[in-house]
């Protein structure tokens, strides 16, 4: 995890000051915030740039007794940078269970834990889940501070539509068989998949999904807030062709984001569809009536949308102010 150094500030007194005045300013904001002790803190990281880290993050750090990570190094990085100082805890995935007995008996003597994993959102394809279960079954509070993910980072640039949502699938399978069964499920599911892939594994990825849908759109993000950070988007034979144009670009971590299959306009709706939207629409907003209905029966949700608002008796639907978007 790089250090980036604070941009020059133009404040004269410089950079240093106008980061103690920013914490300072933060920890004014926060004073009023009631955090019990004891209690979990389970603390989102920036996932390569240090100056991600959140204002609140760092003032909330400083009402904390002890620091639990998945990596202590790079916890360790991190709290210097910003000049906090607190003590260690490793609690790495190897280690998750044993931690989580340490973490009890500092909640059980009334100390505020803060968990950090090594980059992004704790518990998300990270440790985590078994030290905010542990410390909820023993009747201790467990609080999250938002903050960096690349999930939502890559979903953001990517330029996809996601009203319809998206489906977090985690890392992608490392065998051969499971992967392409992996990519087959993943395919056919109607919003937007993102997953990670390590760059030993990204080239035959890529080949498989060259294979089973060579003209769907994906987005593939690398090295997201660092120095080389890069998105691209493409068919799978554009995103290989990259990859292949330089051994650098096959280097760190990559976040790929598969886009559903395009939406075929002017199909003819299943009768269920119909029957169910008619119904419903008689309670619910068309906007949530053709969200439901879509989901419940496959049908396209734009496609529902028109045709209910075409419908005679429509005087009986619930209206609202949405657009067909």
């Amino acid at each position: 995890m790089p250090q980036t150094p604070l941009p020059a500030s133009p404040d004269p007194a410089g950079p240093a000051d106008a980061m103690r005045a920013a914490l300072a300013a933060a920890r004014a904001l926060c004073a009023t915030q009631q955090i019990p002790a004891p209690c979990l803190l389970m603390v989102a990281t920036p996932i390569g740039n240090l100056a991600d880290v959140g204002l609140r993050t760092l003032a909330l750090l400083q009402r904390c007794d002890v620091v639990a990570a998945e990596d202590t190094r790079a916890a360790q990085r991190l709290l210097q940078a910003w000049g906090v100082s607190l003590p260690l805890l490793r609690a790495d995935r190897h280690r998750e269970q044993a931690a989580a007995q340490a973490v009890l008996e500092h909640l059980a003597a009334g100390r505020r834990v803060a968990f950090v994993s090594d980059a992004g959102t704790p518990a998300i394809r990270d440790p985590g889940a078994l030290l905010a279960r542990a410390a909820r079954a023993a009747g201790h509070a467990v609080l999250a501070l938002p903050g960096p993910s690349a999930v939502t980072t890559a979903l953001s640039a990517s330029g996809l539509d996601l009203d319809e949502g998206f489906v977090f699938a985690g890392y992608v399978p490392s065998t051969q068989g499971r992967r392409q069964a992996f990519y087959r499920e993943l395919l056919g599911w109607t919003r937007a998949a993102v997953c990670f892939e390590t760059p030993h594994r990204i080239d035959a990825s890529l080949r498989e999904l060259q294979q089973l849908a060579p003209a769907r759109r994906m987005v593939l993000a690398k090295e997201l807030s660092k120095q080389f950070e890069t998105t691209i988007d493409g068919s799978p034979a554009q995103l290989l062709q990259w990859l292949h144009a330089d051994p650098r670009h096959a280097q760190g971590e990559f976040v790929l984001i598969v886009a559903p299959e395009p939406l075929v306009h002017g199909g003819e709706l299943p009768e269920q569809a119909r029957q169910w939207a008619l119904r419903l629409a008689r309670e619910l907003p068309a906007s949530r009536v053709c969200a439901l209905v879509a989901e419940m029966t496959g049908a396209d949700r734009r496609e529902l949308y028109r045709w209910l608002l075409q419908q005679p008796g429509r005087e009986d639907c619930v209206g609202d102010a949405d657009e067909d978007r």
